[in-house]
């Protein structure tokens, strides 16, 4: 008999490891990624990407987890251990996280996704989880995985993905595109296709991967080891170890992500490029934004260090703030800040007018400045009476100006060189 119950899924989730991929790079993210991950890139004022997926393991039950870094982790191991260590060890939870350790033959860093879940495969089998949920470390999104648990064990399946139905243009290229029969069962799985399937009956969209896997340990262990020795793999999910599956005939099942906390349409961004991270953290200044960072019936959890209130100075002309958000021991001066997000310990002097600006923490705004539609990394300092994101073609001379026109700064671009905070 097929259960749902609530006592059904606690028994799942207390025999489920997270693996929670770290490690990359995120290229197209530009100078953000320059010195940190991309899991480890602020959102939203006070977060870092990868509080939500953490934070959705802890609403899940799943308190095992280990996160696998790579790449310039020492921002993100800096947050995990202050932040996110403290699970309670007595009860057998834990948070380990695992660095890169190159325990293959030839010493390689991770070559793919399996090869990352390969490489900590003794690891996984020390801990002796039924299941294991595998999860990207760099997607926005709230997620009950003790309902894709649940799913993926009462359809009796052998492998459990995680999709969501999105606009065929944008699959292209980007997302590993599946095709599935009525019974959710996957029947074709293409990694990233010129041309994507789309879903029947909706000529605009395609059912693209999440980067969410359910599988029991077994199973996992089983097509690791067969893909470790192949020489034609690239030792990746999406492109091997799925079509692999498929073409044995294994039961490959798709689960439809659904909203956690009521019927409104699901919402999951991938962050991946400068652009759709800086349109994710804009939607938050929405007066509906598609993701309620105020629900307390799924509240992101994080670190964030004791800071002071933020303080909107009394002056001459007074400030005027219109649909922002103003993090931690900011000052704010005399100024016009609208659709801005101001992260901690940022100063905005006299004078100035900011529009559609994300400006991450131990930023200095010099008085008098106006920009529009501009990203600044942490502890970039602004010189007096600057004019940014009116003209984009002199802005490119200096700056990275992207694809929709947002003007995205850095320290080392207003001459001031590289200064490496891990806080920010």
């Amino acid at each position: 008999m097929k259960s749902t119950g609530a006592r059904f899924v606690s028994r799942l989730t207390n025999n489920t490891m997270a693996l929670v991929l770290a490690g990359g790079r995120g290229q197209r993210l530009g100078v953000l990624t320059d010195w940190r991950t991309k899991p480890a890139v602020p959102f939203g004022g006070k977060f870092r990407i990868i509080d939500f997926t953490l934070s959705n393991c802890m609403h899940s039950g799943i308190n095992k987890i280990c996160v696998l870094t790579q790449y310039k982790s020492h921002s993100l191991i800096r947050h995990l251990i202050k932040g996110w260590t403290k699970i309670n060890n007595d009860s057998g939870d834990f948070l380990d996280i695992v660095p890169a350790q190159q325990w293959t033959d030839n010493e390689t860093w991770f070559q793919g996704t399996a090869d990352a879940v390969f490489q900590s495969l003794d690891i996984i089998e020390s801990h002796g989880p039924e299941y294991v949920i595998i999860l990207a470390g760099d997607h926005i999104y709230n997620m009950d995985y003790g309902e894709m648990l649940a799913e993926h064990v009462n359809n009796g399946a052998d492998f459990s993905v995680a999709c969501i139905a999105i606009e065929a243009a944008k699959a292209a290229h980007q997302f590993g595109v599946m095709s599935v029969d009525e019974n959710g069962r996957i029947i074709d799985f293409k990694e990233k296709p010129k041309d994507p399937k789309t879903v029947s009956g909706e000529d605009d969209k395609a059912l693209v991967s999440m980067g969410i896997y359910v599988v029991s340990q077994k199973y996992l262990a089983s097509m690791l080891r067969d893909d470790a020795v192949s020489e034609r793999s690239n030792h990746d999910f999406g492109k091997d170890i799925i079509p692999e599956g498929l073409r044995r005939g294994d039961h490959f099942h798709a689960y439809e992500f659904r909203n956690p906390t009521n019927d409104d349409p699901p919402y999951w961004r991938d962050v991946g490029t400068v652009d759709s991270y800086y349109a994710a953290n804009m939607e938050l200044l929405d007066a509906e934004p598609p993701l309620n960072l105020y629900d307390k019936g799924w509240p992101i959890a994080t670190y964030q260090r004791q800071l002071p209130p933020a303080f909107i100075k009394p002056g001459k002309n007074d400030s005027k703030i219109e649909a922002s958000i103003i993090s931690s021991a900011c000052l704010i001066e005399n100024s016009e800040i609208r659709r801005s997000i101001i992260f901690s310990e940022v100063r905005v002097e006299s004078g100035c007018k900011l529009s559609g600006v994300l400006a991450l923490g131990g930023c200095r705004v010099g008085a008098n400045c106006h920009l529009q539609n501009v990203i600044l990394d942490n502890g970039c300092i602004v010189p007096p009476g600057s004019v940014i994101g009116f003209d984009l073609q002199a802005d490119a001379e200096k700056f990275n100006v992207t694809r929709e026109g947002v003007v995205l700064i850095n320290r080392q671009m207003l001459g001031q060189g590289i200064s490496y905070n891990p806080e920010f």
